[in-house]
């Protein structure tokens, strides 16, 4: 990995207000970029706005979308890595829930949220595939929101080469403090996978009477949050990610506990528990 300059959004998404949400959001990639971030990411659905009801008429087809287009345009016009999420358009009635990644060279790759909250399932497909995407500077793995309460995703994805975690969310103001959720557990998914984790969330109302209470944070890989903003207002947070350490627990040229890749001391044969299905309680 080399040192890395990413950018977290929280932003006010208006429900089906697609151009509106874009044109805000290319305003971020213009300030992002103007700073040298590599990447920029922006939290869950913010294309569309979120909702837990179904989205089909607004769900988008990532083929010849004049959206995406702009988006992919963005992107390679001012070179830097865009991560924004979308209800993607499916076959069925149950769009999926995805996050773009669209590439310095105009490519567009995707993942498509793999655990989807209760209130979700009526409404959305889950996705069946963990991706790790590379930049020329870091590697990174996203997880959406709900999918962060799954500890074995986020060691998948290190395992696979993921530097950095992006957990863009849309996490409504009736949950509670977002930070002090967030520091219960994605903490310990830094700390006992070696990555940098990345975390962005919706904010305020978003024209239907939903709000959403906000928040970026930025926790490196030893477990200490480096950046916060938790304001309640729309705003960009700019992170440097240093590399040293990283590079130095990745490589395990060092002989310290302190330093130690603990994945490396898994042993797999003892966890076949954890893909037989739980036993009904």
């Amino acid at each position: 990995m080399q040192d890395t300059t990413i950018a977290l959004v929280q932003m006010q998404s208006k429900l089906g207000k697609i151009q509106e949400n874009l044109n805000k959001m290319e305003c971020y990639v213009e300030e992002a970029a103007s700073k040298k971030a590599d990447i920029i990411c922006f939290p869950e659905m913010c294309l569309q706005g979120y909702s837990r009801q179904p989205l089909t008429n607004l769900a988008i087809d990532l083929e010849n979308n004049a959206f995406i287009h702009q988006v992919k345009q963005m992107a390679k016009d001012k070179k830097i890595t865009i991560i924004l999420g979308i209800a993607e358009k499916n076959e069925s009635d149950k769009p999926f829930i995805t996050q773009l990644v669209a590439n310095t060279d105009g490519s567009m790759l995707k993942y498509r949220k793999t655990h989807l909250g209760r209130s979700e399932q009526p409404h959305y497909s889950m996705g069946n595939e963990i991706n790790v995407f590379n930049t020329p500077k870091a590697n990174f793995g996203i997880q959406i929101c709900f999918d962060m309460h799954f500890p074995e995703m986020t060691t998948i994805l290190s395992l696979q080469g993921a530097e950095i975690i992006f957990t863009p969310h849309a996490s409504p103001t009736m949950v509670g403090d977002r930070k002090d959720i967030w520091l219960k557990y994605l903490v310990a998914r830094a700390y006992d996978n070696c990555v940098f984790v990345a975390a962005c969330n919706l904010v305020g109302d978003d024209g239907t009477g939903h709000s959403y209470c906000g928040g970026t944070m930025v926790i490196d890989p030893k477990g200490n949050v480096i950046a916060e903003d938790f304001n309640g207002k729309e705003s960009m947070l700019l992170t440097k990610l240093d590399a040293t350490k990283m590079n130095l627990i990745r490589s395990q040229d060092s002989m310290s506990m302190a330093n130690s890749f603990y994945l490396k001391g898994r042993r797999p044969e003892l966890y076949g528990e954890l893909v037989i299905a739980p036993k009904q309680v």
